[in-house]
Formats: structure tokens, C-alpha cells, sequence
């Protein structure tokens, strides 16, 4: 199977011919958030605040310590909640783990934005960053909103085109 290489910024042509169970890297900058920094980052966002540009981003649901990376599960409540809005304002790619709601699958059909899940194999893909820094709500310690510029993090399309691998 052909790995499909993703560089970020995500345009729309990038990943219209992605199908549930395509193989992907994607390299260049990605953001993490996850259940204390997506519900902030969504509320900043409707204020009018313009704290990260994510037209176009990828946003992995992770927290980033010194023990690395590796995904939450994306249908936590606050995580899941947050994936239509971000769709709907550019985040074309969300990374996580685990199965999601057939509402949010048609949200990110109709946003044209995709599902990823990546391995929760903390060394491999702490070994894809190249270099980290925090974006947002730094108050929020390893679970901020941290820019990653990430070289090669191998994923797999979940959900793409109103299709689930699930």
C-alpha cells in the first residue's frame, strides 16, 4: 500500500481523493489540543480572538510533556464537541483515536475535512517532531495548544467523504 504524503497547510485538493484506510504522512506544522484547550480555543474563536490561524491546519488530539506525544480518544465529549465547529472554521485535518458519531462524521463531510488515527505508540511519533513551542493557553501546561513541526506522522484516514472505517 502507497503512503500519501500531506504537507500542511491542508488545501482542499490535497485530501479530496483520501479514502477510509489510506496511509498518510503529514509533514510541516500541526496543532495539539485536547479535552482542557479545545473548548477554550473554540470559545477565543467566537470572541473574535485570533490566538492560532487554523485555516488549512491539522490538530492532533494529544497533550505534549516530556514523555512525548501519543493521541487521546477523540470521542471524549469535549474533544468530539469541538471537531464540527473547527471543520467549519479550516481544520481540515483532526488526528486522534476511536470511533466517532455519525453527526460528526456528516460534519466533517460537509466541511471537507477528514478523521486520522494514528498508532498511541508514544516513541514513534514523538520521534516525527522536529520541534515544538505553545500556541495558546500556555496556563494549561502539557495540555496547551502546542504548534509541532512534524516530519513524517503516519496516520490512517478514519473518516473521509461521510465514510468511517468503523
Amino acid at each position: 500500500m502507497i503512503t500519501k504524503i500531506i504537507k500542511t497547510p491542508v488545501t482542499p485538493d490535497s485530501i479530496e481523493d483520501l479514502k477510509v484506510g489510506d496511509r498518510i504522512e503529514i509533514h510541516g506544522k500541526i496543532f495539539t489540543g485536547r479535552d482542557a484547550a479545545l473548548p477554550k480555543l473554540i470559545k477565543s474563536i467566537k470572541n473574535g480572538e485570533k490566538l492560532i490561524d487554523i485555516k488549512g491546519s491539522a490538530i492532533m488530539h494529544t497533550a505534549v510533556s516530556d514523555a512525548g506525544i501519543s493521541p487521546t480518544t477523540s470521542n471524549k465529549e469535549e474533544i468530539e464537541e469541538s471537531i464540527p465547529y473547527l471543520s467549519k472554521e479550516g481544520v481540515k485535518v483532526h488526528i486522534g483515536k476511536g470511533n466517532l458519531s455519525e453527526e460528526t462524521i456528516k460534519a466533517l463531510d460537509k466541511w471537507g475535512s477528514i478523521f486520522v488515527v494514528t498508532p498511541p505508540a508514544a516513541a514513534l511519533l514523538t520521534s516525527k517532531v522536529i520541534s515544538r513551542r505553545v500556541a495558546a493557553f500556555e496556563e494549561e501546561g502539557m495540555e496547551a495548544i502546542y504548534e509541532l513541526d512534524v516530519d513524517g506522522l503516519p496516520g490512517i484516514v478514519a473518516v473521509a467523504h461521510g465514510k468511517s472505517i468503523y
